[in-house]
């Protein structure tokens, strides 16, 4: 799994400079709208999901203006015409990598369209709903720096009732798995533990990763990378397996 740290971590860099240019502000104010609608209120206290969110946008640098006007929508103080909805597309990527696409969107119609054309300029297809899901398992996941000792992470996480604990490599993260219901509650202990967390978020897990040749696999990358970038496109998943050779020649196809 360690393919998909080194992942998660160009992905955070990227955000980092959006972010400098307020790009990815509203993809996150979209995310705090639907986390406020669906995990109960305004209040991060009580809201464990808009807690985890707005730990994103403050890392991130999102102004305080922008985070409460978000809550506000979703809570319905701030009325809008356009209403924010949630949607996960399935799909099939380049010999046939299976890829789950989370969506928060005010136009459904504009979201699956430009999905669909990422997927088809890449040899890929939209699938069935169910045709691709039952492949992943929904889990949290804990990003932690991999400058913070493995074995005194691993003592406190176990400890925390954690499912997993993936030891990273060079700069990528280790990687903490918990029960989707536990997620906060690790988190909050490592944190307690003073082990920082770099993020903590649903993520869905492969059951089997699929193995490609390099060029076939930088392929399916560089389309997952498409994706991430549309406007209504917050999470990427895929069963491909990312190894350190593969996730080498994506940055060097990239650069």
């Amino acid at each position: 799994m360690s393919g998909h740290s080194h992942w998660q971590t160009i992905r955070r860099k990227k955000e980092a400079n959006d972010a400098k240019r307020g790009a990815v502000f509203t993809k996150v104010a979209r995310e705090i709208v639907i986390a406020v609608r669906e995990g109960g209120g305004g209040d991060p206290e009580s809201n464990i999901r808009l807690r985890m969110v707005l730990d994103k946008a403050r890392s991130l640098g999102m102004p305080r203006d922008n985070i409460d006007r978000a809550i506000r929508r979703g809570t319905g103080e701030d009325k809008d015409d356009a209403e924010i909805t949630e949607i996960t597309y399935e799909g099939y990527g380049p010999n046939g990598v299976a890829i789950m696409i989370d969506v928060v969107t005010d136009n459904r119609n504009r979201a699956i369209a430009a999905v669909r054309h990422a997927l088809s300029r890449a040899g890929g297809s939209i699938a069935s709903p169910g045709s691709v899901a039952w492949q992943f398992n929904r889990k949290g996941a804990i990003h932690v720096p991999a400058s913070v000792d493995f074995d005194t992470l691993f003592e406190a996480a176990v400890e925390a009732g954690a499912e997993d604990v993936i030891q990273g490599e060079d700069e990528d993260d280790h990687i903490v798995y918990t029960d989707p219901t536990d997620l906060h509650a690790v988190s909050s202990h490592l944190k307690e533990m003073n082990i920082p967390v770099d993020e903590a978020n649903l993520v869905l897990v492969p059951q089997n990763e699929v193995s490609l040749d390099e060029k076939s696999a930088v392929q399916v990358l560089k389309l997952i990378s498409s994706l991430e970038e549309l406007d209504d496109v917050t999470q990427v998943f895929s069963n491909l397996e990312m190894s350190d050779e593969v996730m080498s020649a994506f940055e060097a196809a990239m650069a």
